[in-house]
């Protein structure tokens, strides 16, 4: 999922002993590759943020075992970061404590510019032709890469086809349809649709690519075009029918709502495949979210996490033979990071592809989604620039004010922050 809502999210819950570096709470540390590390030469720091899936730190510490068993001068010191992993990195960058090695999700240009991440276009070598087109070009800034991504988080809509079927609704194909399909959906008991507690979620970002806009195209912020004015304002349907679930006891990342029946269609990711599966057996299904109106296009929102070397770092080379020899070389625990631990794509075409968890039923359906309309945020989209967005659509979709003077001043705003990223 998107580092933006990992404050504290689907992946924010572990957390174990915690640790002080440079004055700040940052989290659990592993003894360098297990404590077996007499000869080694060099020791890496590597953050995680704390995925939220049982078994990932474990992995994460067995993955630097066997580095380091490869490579016994270099020592590997495993950080698993709680809470806002994102304020967290971003702030122990500025010391002498920050991570040789680091992940961040939706990549950030910007740390690009400003000198905080090295480029990694050697590391790729003959494998780059394997990696999605899409998880190159997220990485890349001015012709370099700058990251080698780790997983892709696909986000779709989970529908209940035992629900569906009963009330007579076919899955839904077009906005219109979602629209009249999570009115026709809610009762007094419950209500038709779940995209975040906030009513809001990622709808306002599918709503624009799906009515055939964008967010930032080429250093330009776009959101602000009548085709993604129009799409934002539609998103107020959906509030004035009373069918969104708001205020949940967890947020759209968790599956809970669509597994104990508060809700038959809700907004959520790939990761949640298996917990949805054992809890409704086949009784499910997923759909891109759909086109807003002729002309547009279907969407699936492509998140996920890139591992990036810290261009400041003492020991850069050892960093980036760590994140070649894991993100590149290792196909097989690339696959066991990407299925064993939750559901995810990994970006390697070949592994994704190849026998697994992903290659029937609606797992390979969704990866097949994935390819034919899977939409990443622009590589500018930092805080910065999406906060002032998305205030905007929260207004628009609960009918305050203007909404293109809204998106307008919105842009505005954001058009300064993406102008700070690129000067």
């Amino acid at each position: 999922m998107s580092a933006h809502r990992a404050q504290l999210s689907r992946r924010g819950f572990l957390g174990g002993t915690a640790l002080f570096a440079a004055g700040a709470l940052v989290g659990c540390t592993t003894d360098p590759a297990g404590g077996g590390t007499a000869g080694a030469k060099t020791t890496l720091n590597v953050w995680f943020h704390a995925y939220g899936e049982a078994g990932t730190q474990q992995a994460a510490t067995r993955y630097a075992e066997s580095f380091t068993k490869a490579h016994p001068d270099i020592a590997v010191k495993v950080t698993w970061v709680p809470g806002d992993y994102s304020s967290k990195l971003n702030a122990t960058l500025l010391t002498d404590a920050a991570p040789d090695v680091f992940e961040i999700g939706d990549f950030s240009e910007g740390m690009a510019r400003r000198g905080q991440i090295a480029a990694l276009d050697t590391l790729y070598g003959s494998a780059k032709a394997d990696f999605s087109p899409g998880d190159l070009d997220v990485v890349t800034v001015d012709g370099k890469l700058y990251g080698v991504k780790m997983v892709d988080d696909v986000m779709m809509l989970y529908y209940r086809k035992s629900v569906l079927a009963k009330a007579g609704i076919a899955p839904p194909t077009t906005f219109d349809q979602l629209v009249a399909a999570a009115k026709a959906l809610t009762t007094k008991d419950r209500k038709g649709l779940f995209v975040g507690n906030d009513g809001v979620g990622d709808t306002a970002i599918l709503a624009v690519f799906s009515n055939g806009g964008d967010l930032v195209t080429d250093g330009k912020v776009a959101f602000a075009s009548p085709r993604a004015v129009d799409a934002v304002t539609g998103l107020r349907r959906l509030h004035d029918d009373q069918s969104l679930l708001l205020g949940f006891t967890t947020d759209w990342w968790d599956p809970a709502a669509f597994t104990q029946d508060v809700v038959p269609m809700q907004w959520c990711g790939l990761w949640a495949m298996p917990a949805i599966k054992t809890a409704l057996g086949d009784d499910f299904g997923v759909l891109p979210w759909p086109a807003f109106k002729p002309g547009g296009s279907p969407v699936v929102r492509v998140g996920g996490w890139t591992s990036c070397v810290n261009a400041k770092s003492k020991h850069v080379d050892a960093a980036e033979k760590f994140v070649q020899w894991l993100w590149v070389e290792q196909t097989a625990l690339q696959k066991d990071w990407s299925e064993n631990y939750g559901l995810h794509i990994a970006p390697r075409r070949s592994v994704a592809g190849s026998d697994g968890k992903l290659s029937q039923g609606t797992a390979k359906e969704t990866v097949e989604l994935a390819a034919k309309y899977g939409k990443h945020n622009p590589n500018t989209w930092d805080s910065a620039v999406s906060t002032p967005f998305n205030a905007a659509a929260a207004k628009i979709a609960t009918g305050q004010g203007d909404p293109a003077r809204l998106l307008a001043d919105a842009a505005r705003q954001a058009q300064t922050a993406v102008d700070k990223q690129r000067a």
